[in-house]
């Protein structure tokens, strides 16, 4: 298939990070583009501003002409969050209209390109922005499709200018669906494999074969870094002539050394089997974003980006959104805002909350993503969720997924062993914290719709009177 036989482009759930950087390329790329998404959010806002068409209700009359009446020249394009009784997908299926995954479309975007795919149940949009950035600002012509928005692009998108002979492309493969079986990478990032999306796999094993045969898709010749901890089957299909190298935060062949914490800087250096890359400074907190650095700084390396460059643009990244993201601090009050979502990563949270602030009273909001999820690890949510001197829950947020009898949040507050723990509204949050101050350190952590309270948050704590 090839994208120059389509003239226009129609996405079903344009509103997703990933489904948004793709419509943002298509428009770069001078394509119109119109879209479907259940929710008004402040990416769709964005996206309209820039050009493309949107609307918010499931109805054939919301189709747009031009899609009725050029149906060859058309290309849907599917996020798998679109429910199955969805009118707008069902007439399109019906009417043959050529219908491609999110996940398909960044194949055939990328089957041309040097490709930098960064997998993993947690810590994809993290790395894949730090290569990025290190990239970008070391003058290598690059293009990049990121799960986040990164702050220094203020965009989930780059594109490059197309001065080199082959295109460098940097792409979050996410293992959702399965969808990174469609990238066959030069380099390949394994950050973690940890159980996820059950729903969608049924067990760990079949999670991992999946992550295996991905794994197996690294062109020959390539790079393999996969994060130490990872099981070792993962490994066994690898093509021959791809260079396989295991790091982690303090072990491994590629790992940090003289790790310190000065402020909100984390200082170190990475030693991997391309040298040592000294004196770095990373003003996004965090232990698992060091050991999220060591994988961007070898990458750089791999491209031969020089070590002072390496250094500056460490030092010059600015993070992503909701991701350790510091909202507001002032008065003795920290509030701090996280896409957390999968116990490993709130467990890391948590570890680098306490390292920055080790005697600060510290309360947490947090909001369980998936029901599935929620069954499928609620004893780990509270393990590290206990963490917190205070814990505040707020209900599942479904997303695709219908309800479960007997899974709500209540199952993981029943094992939480923080001192003070609740189960709130949204309302009732907001209202207690018009009332009470009784913390040093706030977060909000989760994947759903959380992050709709921050702004309201931010200006409870302004307004209040200390």
């Amino acid at each position: 298939m090839k994208l120059e036989q389509y003239n226009y482009i129609y996405f079903l759930g344009i509103g997703g990070i990933g489904m948004s950087a793709i419509a943002r390329w298509f428009n770069a790329k001078g394509y119109p583009v119109w879209g479907y998404d259940r929710t008004r959010t402040p990416l769709t806002a964005a996206l309209e501003q820039e050009g493309l068409r949107i609307h918010y209700d499931d109805n054939l009359t919301e189709l747009p002409e031009e899609i009725l009446r050029h149906k060859e020249e058309t290309l849907v394009i599917l996020t798998p969050a679109i429910p199955a009784d969805h009118q707008e997908w069902a007439y399109l299926k019906a009417n043959d209209y050529t219908i491609k995954k999110r996940s398909e479309v960044l194949g055939i975007i990328t089957a041309d390109a040097f490709t930098v795919a960064v997998a993993g149940t947690h810590g994809k949009t993290t790395t894949s922005s730090i290569i990025t950035h290190l990239l970008h600002q070391a003058g290598v012509d690059c293009s990049a499709f990121l799960g986040g928005i990164a702050t220094n692009l203020n965009s989930n998108l780059l594109i490059s200018k197309g001065s080199a002979a082959t295109e460098t492309v940097v792409v979050e493969a996410d293992e959702y669906d399965r969808s990174f079986l469609t990238l066959f990478p030069d380099i390949a990032i394994v950050t973690s494999a940890d159980p996820d999306h059950l729903d969608i796999y049924g067990d760990k094993e079949e999670m991992l074969r999946t992550f295996a045969k991905f794994i197996s898709q690294v062109k020959p010749g390539g790079y393999l870094l996969i994060h130490k901890d990872t099981d070792a089957r993962l490994t066994e299909q690898v093509q021959e002539g791809v260079q396989v190298i295991r790091y982690s935060l303090q072990e491994g062949e590629a790992h940090a050394n003289a790790i310190s914490i000065d402020g909100h800087w984390f200082k170190f250096e990475v030693d991997s089997p391309f040298g040592l890359q000294p004196e770095l400074k990373l003003g996004l907190p965090g232990f698992h974003n060091v050991e999220n650095t060591v994988a961007a700084v070898m990458v750089a390396q791999i491209l031969q980006v020089p070590a002072n460059r390496i250094a500056a643009g460490v030092e010059s990244f600015k993070g992503v959104k909701r991701r350790f993201e510091f909202v507001y601090e002032q008065n003795g009050k920290v509030f701090i805002d996280d896409y957390a979502h999968h116990p490993k990563e709130i467990d890391a949270f948590m570890t680098s909350l306490r390292a920055l602030y080790p005697d600060k009273k510290l309360k947490v909001i947090f909001q369980p993503h998936l029901f599935t999820r929620t069954r499928d690890f609620a004893g780990e949510f509270a393990e590290s969720l206990s963490k917190a001197d205070e814990l505040v829950l707020l209900d599942i947020y479904p997303a695709r997924e219908k309800p479960l009898p007997g899974i709500t949040s209540e199952i993981i507050l029943e094992q939480v062993q923080s001192p003070k723990k609740s189960l709130l509204t949204k309302e009732q949050l907001l209202a207690q914290l018009k009332s009470d101050a009784d913390f040093d350190v706030l977060a909000t952590v989760g994947a759903g719709d959380i992050d709709a309270l921050v702004l309201q948050i931010k200006n409870i704590l302004e307004n209040r009177v200390v």
